[in-house]
Order: C-alpha cells, then structure tokens, then sequence
C-alpha cells in the first residue's frame, strides 16, 4: 500500500508500509503527500507518530527506480519529492517520528521532519547519498543543520555513515532511545500528551519556532507577536486561563477550539 494513516484518540499513527524495506519510490512519495494532508486537515487529529514498523523505519528511495532516472527526470521530480517530505513538516500539529531499525537516506530525511525522534537502541540513522555519487534531495542538508549544527550535519553528510542511537543521541539528532519493543509505545505517549493540549496554540507554538528560526529575529518576534495575539480569541485560551484563576497551574482541560 505504501502508507496508511490510523486515527485513535486524538493520534494519528502516519505509517510506511512498503515491504520489505520501505523503500520510498515515487508512488511511496506521493502516497505520503496524502497522507500528511490528510493528517493536517482532519480535526479528529491532534498528534502524529511517524512509524515504519518494528523492524525498519525506512532504508531511503528506491535505488532500482532513481538508477534509471536522467538529469531532465530528476530536474522534473525533484519538486514533488521535496513537496512530500515538506508536507509532513509543515503539519502545524505535534509529529514524533518512532524509529526502529534503519533511517537511511530518504528515511532519516522523513524523520527529520518530525518535532521529536524515539529511536530504539540499536536503530541507525544516516545520510549516504554521497557513497551513490549524490547529495540528499529531501531535505536533509537544510534540515539536519538546523537540527544537530554545521560541523556534525557536514560529517554525515560528507562521510555517508550511519550513526549509531547513542552518537545519534548524543548529536541531538534524536530526543529519547529506548529499547526496540518499546519505540512505538513510547512515541505514542508522547503524542497523546500532546493531543490533550490546547490545538490551536500547540500550532502557533509550532509555526512561530519553524517559521521564526528560518528568518531574522525580528520578523520571527512579529510571527509570534501575530500568533499570540490570535489565540486570545480561541476557547483554549479562555479555558486555560480560567483554570490557572480558580485551580492554579496545570489543571486545565482543553476542548481543542
């Protein structure tokens, strides 16, 4: 099928399913555009786990079909494969990338477009488009810098190797490793604290950091200045504010309005 998208209590769990690798072939691609649409557009969906399955997260494009490509071939598709990936990131809802195995190429880039990453202890994560000849395509040299830094982004880059969890950790390049059976679990419970949180200012916290790190401080303070500014007139707002009057901090239930 390529990609499914399952929806339970506020999560929506974003999955590969393209046996046996989940190779991202340009039906693959296309399939994740709709599904992240999907995600981004469903209001039952407040949260979003990324997840290849419990054996690989995703070993990248699919060699076979970009071997045969030409220059004026990619020239054409290199729009649409960077739209893919660029439609997970820009969901404005918490995403959390559950990684088991291996996040090679394409598939590092697609977890590169989640907010968080669970790995498990012996996944690994790596960029070797430069061993093909080549350089990422999805996003991974703009992406990865802004993530991990200059030095440690061009290392991978450079070199082609994959990192283990604990230097991938250690990086910054992923937020929690756990053991392998507990990966989804784990990046679920992440995504259903954020689904009990208020919606909309969980999307303006977003866009204000994406959107304000990407430009100059100044129009970044006028992101957020817009974005907080909006949210007085949410019933979140209301909800939130009320509660920290009368119960004190971190008692309130959001309606997600």
């Amino acid at each position: 099928m390529g990609v499914t998208l399952d929806i339970d209590e506020g999560v929506a769990t974003l999955r590969l399913d393209r046996a046996p690798v989940n190779a991202l072939d340009r039906e693959a691609q296309r399939a994740l555009h709709r599904a992240a649409a999907e995600a981004a557009t469903d209001p039952r969906v407040r949260a979003v786990v990324l997840y290849g399955g419990p054996a690989v997260f995703s070993a990248g494009a699919d060699i076979k079909e970009m071997a045969a490509m030409t220059h004026a071939d990619m020239h054409e598709h290199a729009v649409a494969l960077q739209e893919a990936f660029s439609a997970v990131a820009r969901i404005e809802k918490p995403v959390i990338a559950a990684v088991n195995g291996a996040a090679l190429g394409g598939g590092c880039e697609l977890a590169l477009t989640a907010d968080f990453r669970v790995c498990a202890d012996d996944s690994r994560l790596g960029l070797p488009e430069i061993l093909l000849g080549v350089i990422p395509g999805a996003g991974g040299t703009q992406r990865l810098p802004r993530l991990v830094g200059l030095a440690a982004a061009k290392d991978m880059v450079y070199s082609g190797r994959a990192l283990s969890a604990e230097e991938a950790l250690r990086i910054g390049l992923v937020d929690e490793v756990v053991p392998a059976a507990e990966v989804l679990s784990a990046a679920l419970r992440r995504a259903r604290s954020y689904a009990q949180g208020p919606a909309a200012a969980l999307a303006a916290a977003k866009y204000a950091i994406d959107h304000g790190s990407a430009a100059g401080l100044n129009e970044g303070l006028a992101v957020e200045r817009e974005r907080f500014a909006a949210l007085f007139g949410t019933e979140d707002r209301e909800l939130g504010m009320g509660s920290f009057v009368a119960h004190g901090p971190g008692r309130a239930r959001f309606a997600g309005r």
